[in-house]
């Protein structure tokens, strides 16, 4: 052991140090540096604890001397190392993320890692943490549309009033076609799931057909009213309502909400509308169909009948849809409004004044 080096091993840190090496779930680090300083505790010679933890003179000496310093502790803790690269300046983070928000060059529509780093000229993991540490994710993008109807906040109240309080008595259906649904036939079949191997489709599919869906989905009980016709105009959603008023018990009163799609305001339906004065249509505003509760119902079918389905004609794609139909009628679930219409608003709001100042 080196002269200016005196290791004084007490009975404390012995028993925390014999702790460290017989505990099986110690890093083997901190295990060949303890028994260093337990040799050491033992008068063992430098060249002796070196045959034992085949460990170097220099290692041996720098935990003896980190023992010396700092006891145990010092064993269990690394100093830091500087890094052999020197760290990217404030300036080249403020350039990475003012380039993020640019279009790039070239006919590319947004900007990739690896085209960062080379115009920025650092490396892909700078850029990446520079992106990670700013909140930027330029490969990602979010759809949106703003309604831009004048009436927006009356129709958004008037809506969200029958979702939260629905009147007394009374009937509220979300009402919407799902239109040219497919009944795709895969050309060959899919393998199944099994370990290590996800359940495969064929990318390529037989057209055979398409249907329209018409539903009417009951706020109150979360029951679904549904209709498969061959095609979505007028004619057939006239046919739809009358299902509805077949369905309904005599007497109640039925609030509707639909979008502004053009059978719904024909003059023909607007005829049949007279002529059904229980009936109470609520138009949602334009470019808001996300306010329309059935919309639920339509995401739920595709996710899990439709999107995996395969169906070798249009008569096998309708009585698919009927029999999600009645599961879902069999274990219905209510429709339940969280959103705040004063949060929206606001958005809304937010989002004008933005386009606006971009645009």
């Amino acid at each position: 052991m080196r002269k200016d080096i005196v290791v004084d091993v007490s009975a404390a840190d012995r028993a925390r140090l014999e702790a460290i090496v017989t505990d099986r779930n110690s890093p083997q680090k901190h295990v060949w540096r303890a028994r260093i300083v337990l040799l050491t505790g033992e008068d063992l010679g430098t060249v002796e604890i070196m045959r034992r933890t085949g460990k170097s003179k220099t290692c041996v000496w720098r935990w003896q001397e980190r023992f010396m310093q700092a006891g145990v502790d010092g064993l269990l803790r690394d100093k830091t190392r500087p890094s052999r690269i020197p760290p990217l300046g404030a300036e080249v983070a403020a350039r990475v993320v003012a380039l993020t928000q640019t279009d790039p060059l070239g006919e590319t529509t947004h900007w990739t890692a690896g085209m960062m780093a080379k115009t920025a000229g650092i490396s892909v993991s700078s850029v990446q943490r520079i992106w990670r540490a700013h909140g930027l994710q330029p490969h990602r993008v979010r759809q949106f549309k703003l309604s831009t109807d004048p009436q927006f906040a009356a129709k958004l109240r008037d809506i969200v009033g029958l979702y939260v309080d629905p009147p007394a008595h009374a009937l509220v259906l979300s009402v919407d076609e799902k239109s040219q649904i497919q009944a795709l036939d895969r050309t060959q079949p899919g393998l199944p799931i099994k370990k290590g191997r996800a359940g495969t489709m064929t990318h390529d599919y037989k057209r055979n057909g398409t249907t329209t869906l018409f539903a009417a989905l009951d706020v109150l009980d979360g029951k679904v009213i549904g209709r498969c016709m061959q095609r979505h105009r007028h004619q057939e959603f006239i046919r739809f309502l009358n299902a509805i008023e077949a369905e309904v018990a005599v007497g109640r009163i039925v609030h509707v909400i639909l979008d502004n799609y053009g059978p719904h305001k024909h003059p023909k339906t607007c005829a049949w509308l007279d002529r059904h004065p229980r009936f109470v249509f609520h138009y949602t505003p334009t470019s808001a169909s996300w306010l329309n509760a059935v919309e639920g119902f339509f995401a739920k079918l595709t996710r899990r009948r439709l999107k995996r389905g395969v169906f070798g004609s249009i008569v096998e794609l309708q009585a698919a849809i009927n029999r999600f139909l009645r599961e879902t009628n069999d274990d219905p679930k209510p429709f339940t409004w969280t959103a705040d219409p004063d949060k929206i608003l606001a958005a809304v709001k937010r989002g004008h004044q933005t386009l606006d100042s971009l645009h």
